[in-house]
């Protein structure tokens, strides 16, 4: 039997519900079953990227200057 990795999400009754179709060849097989919590990706609450952004006001250090912006092109004009 082949190592399986599902990713499922509790339900809000607090209820893990997993249906795993693995064949018959695979039927009455003792397995294994690991819970482990999947870490959020870069998920902030409201109040983190509040500090996070309160933290970041004023560090700006160097100048603001706007780059030359080159010519305009010459269109044709409308008659």
């Amino acid at each position: 039997m082949n190592r399986v990795i599902v990713k499922s999400t509790v339900g809000s009754d607090g209820t893990l519900h997993l249906d795993l179709p693995l064949g018959l060849s695979e039927a009455d097989r003792e397995v294994q079953i690991t819970i482990e919590p999947v870490a959020k990706k870069n998920a902030l609450t409201p109040e983190e990227w509040r500090s996070w952004v309160q933290s970041m006001a004023g560090s700006w250090q160097g100048p603001f200057e706007r780059m030359p912006q080159g010519q305009y092109e010459e269109r044709a004009t409308l008659s």
